[in-house]
């Protein structure tokens, strides 16, 4: 049985009197104070844990003979900080990913409008309620049932889909389900759908269909472009929660393409590392920007934002933090000239 969450309550300056016994430089406390109150103490951790020196094999064995408490959790870090880590440096951090969270929230929006309109318009041609009928969709989807829920995933949308029509306070939603009645034609539909619904639906359709739509984006195998979504679904779950993203680890992780769909793929097959982090997201949705509206300004605010990361050298972090790979330079990266990109309409 676990003991329960022992630490106690603690006023701001109680907490910056730890981080300094730590070793963490403050030049200012009253700034240091400010931004503790205004982003809070656990939320700006995430990025002042780099700063923490890591523990050897012989701190290790130490500490585990005082039965000092070392768990996975801190991953096997210390409570002290590098020398030369500051309070301003974890500032500087954060607001770092912050605007990197905000440029991805851009492109998100971007491609989940397109996405949508690709998806409604490609079942649509086939029957305007394709989304309901089995017959345009795969079988996993919806005949395999969950043995836990005893429902399939198709089943598990509509739920989804229905609560979206059902709380929608739309006029468009209104009008139709008033004039016309349920169930509402998918391009009519999918206007209420989120990326996750979005893209649990295209993982839903026939291969015909998704490869009909990822080879648009210069993806000719429509199973990968589908993890590409789950990925970005999971990428814009983070950012909207205000989640740690620069060094974050990728859970959802997308499939690489073949290497004669893109220019960069093969780096990253190359480095495992490298395709759990961020960089690998941003360059997908670079990718898929460049189909949506090669004259976006998109790439080059991206650009200029890597420029400005914090110098972080005397903590040993830069970039590659991200999973930036130097073969892979975001201003080479280019659209397929084999494929040809779709209109951009926004």
């Amino acid at each position: 049985m676990k003991d329960g969450y022992k630490k106690p309550w603690l006023n701001y300056e109680e907490q910056l009197g730890i981080l300094i016994k730590r070793g963490l430089i403050v030049d200012d406390k009253s700034v240091a104070l400010n931004y503790l109150k205004r982003i809070g103490y656990y939320r700006l951790s995430g990025y002042w844990f780099p700063f923490r020196k890591r523990l050897t094999k012989l701190d290790l064995k130490e500490k585990a003979l005082k039965k000092s408490a070392i768990t996975k959790s801190n991953n096997f870090a210390s409570d002290e900080f590098i020398e030369s880590s500051t309070f301003k440096n974890a500032v500087d951090l954060y607001v770092f990913d912050k605007r990197l969270r905000m440029l991805a929230m851009d492109a998100l929006e971007r491609i989940e409008i397109s996405i949508r309109v690709d998806i409604s318009y490609t079942l649509g041609k086939l029957s305007k309620f394709a989304y309901l009928e089995s017959a345009f969709l795969h079988q996993e989807f919806t005949q395999i049932i969950d043995p836990k829920t005893g429902l399939t995933k198709h089943h598990k949308w509509l739920s989804k889909n229905s609560l979206l029509i059902m709380r929608s306070k739309e006029e468009f939603v209104r009008h139709n389900r008033e004039k016309y009645g349920l169930p509402l034609p998918i391009w009519v539909a999918c206007e209420v759908w989120d990326f996750g619904t979005l893209s649990t639906l295209f993982s839903g359709i026939r291969s015909e269909e998704q490869d009909q739509i990822s080879i648009k984006y210069g993806i000719n195998n429509g199973r990968v472009f589908a993890s590409w979504l789950r990925s970005l679904n999971y990428l814009r779950n983070v950012c909207a929660h205000h989640g740690r993203l620069w060094n974050r680890n990728i859970v959802e992780q997308p499939k690489l393409p073949f290497e004669n769909d893109t220019d960069w793929a093969l780096f990253f097959k190359r480095n495992p590392q490298s395709q759990v982090r961020s960089y690998l997201l941003f360059v997908i949705m670079r990718q898929l920007l460049l189909y949506i509206n090669p004259k976006s300004s998109w790439p080059s605010q991206v650009d200029e934002l890597f420029n400005k990361f914090p110098d972080l050298s005397h903590l040993g972090l830069n970039l590659k933090g991200m999973g930036m790979i130097e073969e892979v330079n975001w201003n080479s990266l280019s659209m397929p000239n084999k494929i040809t990109p779709k209109q951009s309409l926004h």
